[in-house]
C-alpha cells in the first residue's frame, strides 16, 4: 500500500531521514513532493526499525524539514523497455535527455535485475571481432564474458572505446543483424560526453547504440544507477529480443567513488582506501550480469573500462574486477608515449576464455599458435631489450639484434594502428605470420612443425626490414 509522510527528520547531504515509517522495502522508490509543487524522486538506502534513509536522486536543496510530502511507491525503480532503446539518448535514470521525448514501453523492468541460476548459463563461446588486432588476435573478446580495459589517466581510453563501438560484429554474419551495443558513461565532463555522442553520429553507429550519460556534475546517486540501467537495456534486448549486446561501461572508477562517497555519507565503516567492504559485492551484482543463457539465443557481453589512480593495478577498484572478470586488456603509458595507438601492453593483458572461442570453428585454425607465438617473442623481446641497455645492441648475438628488430616492427605495426583502421582476423593473423617471418624458423617453437613449414617465408618479412 502507498504510504505519505509530511516532514523530515533530518537531512544529511543527498539523504533525508525520516521517522515513523512501516513496511516500507529497501531499494524502494518514493516520490518527494516540494512545497513549490515540484517533485523528486529517491530510493531507500537503509532501514533501522521505523527510522528510514532515502537517498534523493536530484539533491536536497529546498527541502523543507516541516513540508516536504513524502510518497512511498511501494515498488523498486524501474525503466521503461523496448526496442526503442535503440539509437537513444538517457540520463543515468533512464530518462531521455535527446529530445525525442518519451519511449513506447512494452515493459517495465526493476533496474536491480534478477539473480542468473549458475545451472542456466551456456559456456561463452565465439568471438566479437573489434577489428583492432591486439584484441582480436592476442586477447580475444568471446561473446558472453566480461573484458576490463584497465587505462589510467591521460590514455586513450575514450578513444578506444569509440573506436571499438564503431568496428564491432559477432562473427556470424546472419546474426549480425541482432547486434547492438549499450553504453554507458559515468563522470564524464561535457566535452566527453559531447565527443561519444558526435562520433557515434558521425559514423552511422548510433541507431544500433542505446546510450546512458551520467555527467560529472550529475548526482551521485544517479551515477550509482547508470551502470544499473543499462545492464537492465541489456539484458531485456539480449534474453527477450535475442539480440547479441555488447555492453561498454566508462568509468567504472567514477562509479566506485561514487559508491565511496555514499557510504562515508551513511557513516559506514570505510575498508581499503576507504572504500567500503561491500565494494567486491556491489562490482559483482554488475559485472555477473554479463553471459550466455540456455533459453535464449541473445548473449550480453561486458568490456567495463576503469582508469587506475596513479596506474596503481592492486588498487581495489582493478584489484577487485581482475578476480571477477575474465582477464583484463592493460592499457600503458609508456606505449602511449612512442606513439603507440592503441598502447595496449600485450604482456599482462590476457582473455582467459580466449581459448574455448578461437580455432578452425571460430576464427581461423593457426590463431592459437599465432598468437602463443607472438606473446612467447615479445616476451623475450623485453629480455634482449633490457641486455642492450647493460652491454649495448652492437654487442648482442644476431638473434637478440632479430628480436630488437622484432620487437620494433610488431610495436610500430601490428600494436599501432589508426582510429578508423578495421582489420579483419584474416588481415590480423597474416600480419603476424609477416612480423614472426622476421626471426630465425628455429626460434618459432610454440608452432607446430608442420603448420611451420607450410607458411614459414623469411620472404614475407622483407617490407619490415627496409623500414629499420
Amino acid at each position: 500500500m502507498a504510504l505519505h509522510h509530511i516532514g523530515l527528520k533530518e537531512i544529511n547531504g543527498s539523504l533525508i531521514v525520516l521517522d515513523d515509517v512501516e513496511n516500507a522495502g529497501f531499494d524502494e522508490l518514493v516520490e518527494i513532493h516540494l512545497k513549490n509543487n515540484t517533485k523528486r524522486q529517491g530510493r531507500i538506502v537503509q532501514i533501522d526499525g521505523k527510522r528510514v534513509v532515502i537517498q534523493v536522486f536530484e539533491g536536497t536543496n529546498d527541502l523543507s524539514m516541516e513540508n516536504t510530502s513524502t510518497h512511498f511507491t511501494g515498488k523498486p525503480l524501474e525503466i521503461p523497455l523496448s526496442t526503442e532503446l535503440l539509437g537513444r539518448i538517457f540520463n543515468g535514470a533512464g530518462k531521455p535527455i535527446d529530445g525525442l521525448g518519451e519511449i513506447f514501453a512494452e515493459k517495465y523492468a526493476d533496474i536491480n535485475g534478477a539473480a542468473i541460476n549458475p545451472v542456466s548459463r551456456n559456456y561463452p563461446r565465439n568471438y566479437i571481432r573489434t577489428g583492432i588486432s591486439s584484441i582480436d588476435a592476442l586477447t580475444t573478446l568471446i561473446r558472453g564474458q566480461k573484458l576490463p580495459i584497465f587505462s589510467d589517466s591521460g590514455l586513450p581510453h575514450n578513444k578506444l572505446a569509440v573506436q571499438i563501438v564503431k568496428q564491432a560484429k559477432i562473427a556470424d554474419k546472419e546474426e549480425d543483424n541482432n547486434f547492438c551495443i549499450v553504453f554507458a558513461a559515468m563522470g564524464v565532463k561535457n566535452d566527453i560526453a559531447d565527443y561519444f555522442k558526435t562520433k557515434f553520429e558521425e559514423s552511422g553507429v548510433l541507431e544500433r547504440v542505446s546510450m546512458f550519460i551520467n555527467l560529472s556534475n550529475d548526482p551521485i546517486i544517479e551515477r550509482i544507477l547508470t551502470p544499473r540501467c543499462a545492464l537492465t537495456a541489456a539484458e531485456y534486448l539480449a534474453y527477450e529480443k535475442n539480440m547479441h549486446v555488447l555492453v561498454i561501461l566508462t568509468d567504472m572508477t567514477s562509479y566506485a567513488e561514487a559508491i565511496r562517497e555514499f557510504s562515508s555519507s551513511k557513516g559506514e565503516i570505510p575498508g581499503r582506501k576507504g572504500y567500503p567492504g561491500y565494494l567486491y559485492s556491489d562490482l559483482a551484482q554488475l559485472y555477473e550480469r554479463a553471459g550466455v543463457l540456455k533459453n535464449s539465443k541473445g548473449s550480453v557481453t561486458q568490456i567495463p573500462i576503469l582508469t587506475m589512480p596513479n596506474g596503481d593495478i592492486t588498487n581495489p577498484v582493478p584489484d577487485l574486477t581482475g578476480y571477477i572478470t575474465e582477464g583484463q586488456i592493460v592499457l600503458s603509458k609508456e606505449l602511449y608515449q612512442q606513439g603507440v595507438y592503441p598502447p595496449v601492453s600485450i604482456l599482462p593483458s590476457l582473455s582467459r576464455l580466449m581459448k574455448d572461442g578461437i580455432g578452425e570453428k571460430y576464427t581461423r585454425s593457426d590463431h592459437q599458435a599465432v598468437a602463443s607465438q607472438l606473446f612467447a617473442c615479445y616476451a623475450k623481446v623485453q629480455d634482449a631489450r633490457s641486455l642492450a641497455s647493460v652491454i649495448g645492441e652492437e654487442e648482442l648475438s644476431a638473434t637478440d639484434k632479430s628480436y630488437i628488430e622484432f620487437g620494433k616492427n610488431f610495436e610500430s605495426n601490428f600494436l599501432t594502428q589508426s582510429d578508423d583502421e578495421d582489420r579483419t582476423i584474416e588481415q590480423t593473423l597474416d600480419l603476424g605470420w609477416d612480423l614472426l617471418c622476421l626471426l630465425p624458423k628455429e626460434e618459432l617453437d610454440r608452432i607446430d612443425s608442420e603448420l611451420l613449414d607450410k607458411v614459414y617465408d623469411p620472404s614475407r618479412s622483407q617490407r619490415f626490414k627496409s623500414t629499420i
